[in-house]
């Protein structure tokens, strides 16, 4: 039965891709050249495409009134980077089974995966009730001895119960009001269900307005939000990938139960190249969509090229930030390979427990000052701007307050006088500010300052790398080595000069390959040429968010005695 592709993309589970779709009418009946991100693909009546992947392009918005659509509003175009932030309207229309929430609900990993809904009638399970109202937290769908379910959690008295609700789990669900606001990214990535639209409210006003802006000015309504979807595509005999836009005036119908899908070619992530087994590597594959950037390798990595894969392997880098008081800042993924050498630079210390955390038994501390503070009980000391200090331990002491002993930590230290040392006792609540100040006048490679020193650690380029043409460290002033990470890498020649390979990151570049049977001609790869990354404020985060997980946050400093 043939629909408009809108309709098609609107009510498609991404789990069902890919799909072969035929065209059927629209204005393209005749043919025509179509256009989109610079891609020209002929869509003819009778044409034959497979659907591979699509996303959230931009948003329509119309002017909202009493949850309906206002007689008097335009429809006007969002795109996804389009300033404010944003509270989510919960729908009042119900969902009549879990298995409708799971294909219609974004439910992932994130904070923003985990939506939350009600039910009007008490549930009840095998050793637990969820009450009518209760409000149900989704976290993640799995199977459960041999049947796809939904772990869920709700929240008694601060306890949190976690339980399982079968996809088979009828009735009518409600999504609960939900106070989190949200950049209009975040609502299309996540919070905009299939098949429906959503409807927010704008939670903080727009600082600048001007005649540009679609929306009136010093509006502070609500939105109902459509999505249009730009979709991924495979056609028959192209070896690239075509993007187009949802609401393209075309129907559509899909024939993939009746249609040999392996006539096309088969598009492959870096993901999915990745989670190939170790024995099928090395490989011959051809680029169908190249990455953006003009940093080499990518700038070489361009639509029908041929590359070699040799392997696939995790390595370890260095996450760098720079230096600096305003934002934003630069971020590196550096390879422990890299040629060039660092000095020391000062680290800051907001506080006498910073000063602990940052002990070594390697090396003095040497600190001063840069905050006074006066400390409420006599037997620990007063601390004045610019005066030095040596770090020695952590302790207990007595003192007494308000007329009451107790015992609290301090952070031993030495006062640094003009001829002489003085034992203190620091409260280790004090928020102060400390520079430390560098004696070592050492130059070092990385992979020494990793071993030597407890991250994070701040430096600055001192010797370039001279085995690449442009080192983008050397230009930061300053650099503070934030953790070790372990990230996912392909090693990677051009098929036509196999003199030196390339290491690619998986998760943070998009590109797309398909394989070709082709022998490689050296099993063993060139010398690999590893690069200094420069990642965006995005990439940072979820490099910072997935290598946390594991770990374990440190403990909160002492507070200071009421």
């Amino acid at each position: 039965m043939a629909c408009t592709l809108e309709k098609f993309i609107h009510s498609l589970d991404p789990r069902a891709l890919p799909r072969v779709l035929q065209i059927q009418s629209g204005i393209y009946f005749q043919g025509s050249i179509y256009e989109m991100f610079g891609n020209e693909c002929c869509l003819s009546t009778g044409e034959v495409i497979k659907v591979i992947g699509f996303k959230i392009n931009k948003l329509i918005a119309s002017i909202c009134e009493n949850n309906e659509v206002s007689q008097f509003s335009a429809k006007v175009e969002l795109p996804l980077n389009f300033p404010g932030l944003y509270k989510v309207v919960a729908d009042k229309t119900p969902y009549v089974s879990i298995e409708e929430i799971t294909r219609k609900v974004s439910i992932g990993t994130t904070r923003f995966g985990h939506p939350c809904f009600y039910s009007p009638e008490d549930i009840k399970l095998a050793n637990l009730t969820i009450k009518h109202g209760e409000q149900i937290t989704f976290n993640s769908v799995e199977e459960v001895n041999g049947m796809m379910a939904v772990n869920c959690g709700v929240v008694r008295n601060n306890q949190s119960h976690s339980f399982t609700l079968p996809l088979s789990q009828e009735g009518k669900f409600y999504e609960c009001e939900d106070d989190q606001i949200y950049t209009l990214k975040e609502i299309a990535e996540w919070k905009i269900p299939k098949c429906r639209n959503r409807i927010v409210k704008l939670s903080n006003t727009l600082h600048t307005w001007d005649s540009s802006n679609p929306l009136p000015e010093n509006f502070d309504g609500c939105l109902i939000l459509t999505p249009v979807y730009e979709v991924q595509a495979v056609m028959k005999f192209r070896k690239d990938i075509v993007h187009i836009l949802s609401d393209l005036d075309v129907e559509v119908k899909d024939i993939t139960d009746c249609y040999d899908i392996s006539s096309f070619l088969q598009p492959l992530s870096l993901e999915d190249v990745f989670e190939r087994t170790s024995k099928e590597f090395p490989m011959v594959a051809e680029i169908m969509e190249g990455p953006s950037g003009s940093q080499k390798p990518y700038n070489l990595l361009h639509t029908g090229k041929e590359i070699v894969i040799y392997k696939k392997y995790q390595a370890t880098r260095v996450l760098a930030s720079e230096i600096r008081s305003d934002s934003p800042k630069r971020h590196f993924l550096i390879p422990l390979s890299y040629k060039g050498k660092f000095k020391r630079r000062p680290r800051e210390f907001p506080t006498a427990y910073d000063l602990e955390i940052a002990r070594s038994e390697k090396e003095q501390l040497h600190v001063v000052a840069t905050k006074a503070f006066d400390s409420p009980h006599k037997e620990l000391f007063s601390v004045s701007v610019g005066d030095q200090f040596l770090v020695q331990q952590c302790q207990t002491s007595e003192v007494l307050y308000e007329g009451r002993k107790s015992v609290i930590d301090v952070l031993a230290c030495e006062q640094i006088l003009s001829d002489t040392y003085k034992k203190v006792l620091l409260p280790m609540y004090m928020e102060g500010g400390f520079v430390e100040v560098i004696h070592d006048k050492k130059q070092y490679q990385l992979s020494e300052i990793c071993k030597e020193f407890r991250l994070p650690f701040n430096v600055k380029v001192s010797v370039r790398d001279l085995s690449v043409e442009e080192d983008v460290l050397a230009a930061v002033p300053g650099l503070q080595f934030e953790e070790e990470i372990t990230d996912s890498y392909l090693l990677i020649s051009s098929g036509s000069n196999t003199v030196e390979s390339w290491e690619i990151p998986v998760y943070r570049l998009n590109m797309s390959v398909h394989l070709l049977s082709k022998d490689v001609q050296t099993v063993v790869p060139p010398a690999t040429k590893t690069t200094v990354e420069e990642i965006s404020e995005e990439q940072y985060y979820m490099v910072r968010r997935y290598e946390n997980q594991t770990l374990h946050p440190p403990p909160r400093p002492p507070k200071k005695p009421t």
